[in-house]
């Protein structure tokens, strides 16, 4: 259950439906609301008996809280779920699927990409927030690369860890036979938005321009800040700055297969699943350290370069360095690309979750106490987008 299972949660939640039946396991999604997400472009469609949006036409602020309530425990009684799997107890999915689960003294598994470290919160909050969190049974994070932050604030010897979601159908962005690294383009693709730190990204490339007359910066994407960047590369005098536009999701293996590396500035990501496209793809990625999805997946020198976004000539440094590497090299870093995006697949989500649930089963339903029960009972979630525009400061206020 979720807020929407749209874009890349469509394909994972057919894999899962279909390896966990083979296992004897009935998968049913639930999405909340069809409107109000970052995702919402791609429309609610599903025909499926064992996938339903509660609210198709609505958002999370044109309902009342009793509403979305109501609605989403008439669904669990319906459903009558052993397990219910959200995300964070931030939001509404997560604190109405825990109260559930307690009510009814099944499991809860919470999923989460973002690291405690990136969200601030003020003592008062945070222990709130705990106390809540503490009550579910299982985390299911993408790597254990965030067992560090996490375990410090809910131990690993109390709470059941596994991994694996944030994952991508890798098969859809595999080249079609050998990758070619002597394209010229270095691939950018984003929401244009503030977060992503383009700007940045394109005074960065007026070194590039000085120094190499060969390379070309492709960036793919659309949002509020397109024209403003457009403006940005003209006033700097860049000739090889190309702006797709939004390009359809079945299009962007075509664009990603036609560059020779990937770029991602970013100055906050709760992972980034772009980068799992990209090195699906081939590319050797160059990646900001405020990309969780870099700390897994990016070997630096190996399949890409860390940028230090604190060090405001490192993103030109780096790209350099890049694009004087000997073809040979491009194309090592390519190869290990691909086989590390290897190792995160489909198959490995599912096992990872097949494991978990057969952990749980044998467990004993934790008992609440009356503190969390009390709490838990206040706590409705909430529906906040506003850190997929500016780097998220607070997701729970």
């Amino acid at each position: 259950m979720h807020t929407d299972l749209r874009v890349y949660w469509k394909r994972r939640i057919y894999f899962l439906h279909d390896f966990l039946a083979s296992h004897g396991i009935e998968l049913y999604a639930v999405e909340l609301f069809g409107k109000g997400s970052p995702y919402d472009f791609e429309a609610y469609s599903h025909k499926e008996k064992w996938w339903d949006c509660l609210f198709p036409t609505k958002s999370f602020g044109q309902l009342s809280q009793i509403k979305i309530k109501k609605a989403v425990f008439k669904k669990l009684k319906k459903i009558k779920p052993d397990v219910v799997i959200a995300g964070s107890i931030v939001f509404s999915s997560g604190a109405l699927g825990l109260r559930w689960a307690k009510r009814n003294k099944r499991k809860f598994i919470m999923f989460d990409d973002a690291k405690p470290s990136r969200v601030k919160r003020n003592p008062l909050v945070q222990s709130v927030k705990d106390l809540i969190t503490k009550q579910v049974d299982a985390f299911w994070f993408p790597s254990p690369e965030y067992d560090e932050e996490w375990g410090a604030l809910y131990s690993k010897d109390e709470f059941h860890y596994f991994y694996g979601f944030d994952c991508i159908d890798n098969d859809l962005f595999k080249p079609k036979g050998e990758k070619k690294m002597d394209n010229g383009k270095i691939i950018c693709v984003s929401r244009l938005v503030e977060k992503k730190n383009i700007p940045v990204l394109l005074e960065s490339w007026k070194l590039i321009e000085q120094n190499n007359d060969f390379y070309k910066l492709v960036i793919v994407g659309d949002g509020p800040m397109l024209n403003q960047l457009k403006e940005m590369a003209r006033s700097l005098g860049l000739k090889r700055v190309e702006f797709t536009g939004a390009v359809d999701n079945e299009q962007l293996p075509k664009y990603l297969h036609a560059a020779d590396a990937f770029i991602l500035p970013s100055l906050d990501e709760s992972w980034g699943l772009v980068v799992n496209e990209a090195m699906a793809a081939g590319l050797p990625v160059l990646l900001t350290n405020k990309i969780n999805a870099a700390a897994t997946l990016l070997k630096d020198g190996v399949n890409g370069y860390f940028i230090n976004v604190d060090n405001p000539t490192d993103m030109k440094l780096q790209l350099l360095v890049f694009i004087n590497l000997s073809l040979a090299a491009k194309k090592e870093m390519s190869d290990n690309s691909l086989k590390i995006i290897g190792e995160m697949d489909f198959q490995y989500m599912g096992d990872q979750l097949l494991s978990a649930l057969r952990i749980l089963e044998k467990q004993p339903p934790k008992p609440l106490k009356f503190l969390p029960h009390f709490v838990i009972n206040l706590w409705y979630g909430q529906f906040n987008t506003a850190g997929w525009d500016k780097p998220e400061k607070s997701a729970l206020s």
